[in-house]
């Protein structure tokens, strides 16, 4: 009972701290709210039993766009969310079925693996939230202190080899991804830089905390490391491996703050040191990674 009482209290405080004012003008009639609480679990539970699993995500996107013009639609997933679909737009997450006609605010919560699947998502979005509650953590009543917005070019010189694991083909375009194993979005970015044959310098950082540090030393540390980054990024356990240098994931840290860098996954173009911030599918990263270096800025690495 405790622990029910203590995930609702949790889902009541996720509604309140997302804005609804945003949605509130374009919202008609025909889309209802839900925010979710203790009381309302059965309410989505009835909403996936009636929507396919399976939608389609350009019907989803249109739907949206006639019952919330004013709303931008920047990353929409209809998969693992028992027949809903996720939404974010800018650094708001919320939930709809696949004809758009019901809005969910609030998390959502898969009881067979027993997980959040929407903290890492919120926090991916809101980064400034992982600062502010350390902060409350340290020393109640202290504000946390303003992050710079991370630059549009970096010199990826001095940084070391030891914080790196490589994938994917030789002869594909480079990309240098600063990543979180615990961020779905770095999941996802995953798959897409698969999908464009990218060769892929991964250099680990913990925005989600000291499990996030652990994962990243087990994969780094492994006998094949680039397998075990694919198999962490699914879900699968990690053996144990020996210890080994683990100081590199260290210089990773501090270039990342260095930088501004305050969430993840964070793509940085080689030759030139550009960096782009977030999610990005397949053909983005393409030209992205394709395009030629700035001149001013080709001594970068």
């Amino acid at each position: 009972m405790s622990r029910l009482k203590s995930i609702s209290a949790t889902l009541r405080e996720t509604a309140k701290g997302l804005s609804l004012k945003r949605w509130a003008r374009p919202v008609g009639a025909g889309l209802a709210v839900f925010a979710l609480s203790g009381a309302t679990g059965w309410t989505v539970a009835s909403l996936a039993r009636d929507t396919q699993t399976g939608a389609d995500i350009s019907h989803v996107r249109a739907a949206l766009e006639a019952r919330l013009p004013n709303t931008p639609v920047d990353a929409l997933d209809c998969d693992g969310f028992g027949g809903l679909c996720e939404v974010a737009s800018k650094t708001t997450l919320f939930y709809v079925d696949p004809t758009a006609r019901y809005l969910v605010v609030g998390r959502v919560y898969d009881m067979e693996t027993r997980q959040d699947l929407t903290a890492a998502r919120i926090l991916a979005l809101n980064p400034d939230l992982l600062a502010a509650g350390g902060a409350r953590r340290t020393e109640a009543g202290n504000s946390a202190p303003a992050r710079a917005a991370a630059p549009t070019k970096v010199s990826l010189k001095g940084l070391s080899p030891k914080g790196a694991i490589q994938w994917g083909p030789a002869n594909g375009p480079r990309a240098v991804v600063f990543s979180d194993f615990n961020c779905g979005y770095c999941r996802k970015l995953e798959k897409e830089l698969k999908m464009i044959g990218a060769r892929v310098e991964e250099r680990p950082i913990s925005i989600f905390g000291a499990e996030s540090r652990r994962i990243a030393e087990q994969v780094l540390c492994s006998v094949r490391p680039e397998v075990s980054l694919s198999m962490a990024y699914s879900g699968l356990a990690l053996a144990n491996p020996e210890p080994c240098d683990t100081s590199g994931l260290d210089e990773n840290e501090a270039f990342a703050k260095r930088h501004g860098f305050s969430g993840t996954p964070v793509i940085v173009r080689p030759s030139d040191g550009t960096v782009l911030e977030g999610y990005r599918p397949a053909e983005t990263l393409r030209a992205f990674l394709t395009a030629s270096a700035t001149p001013a800025s080709k001594d970068t690495k």
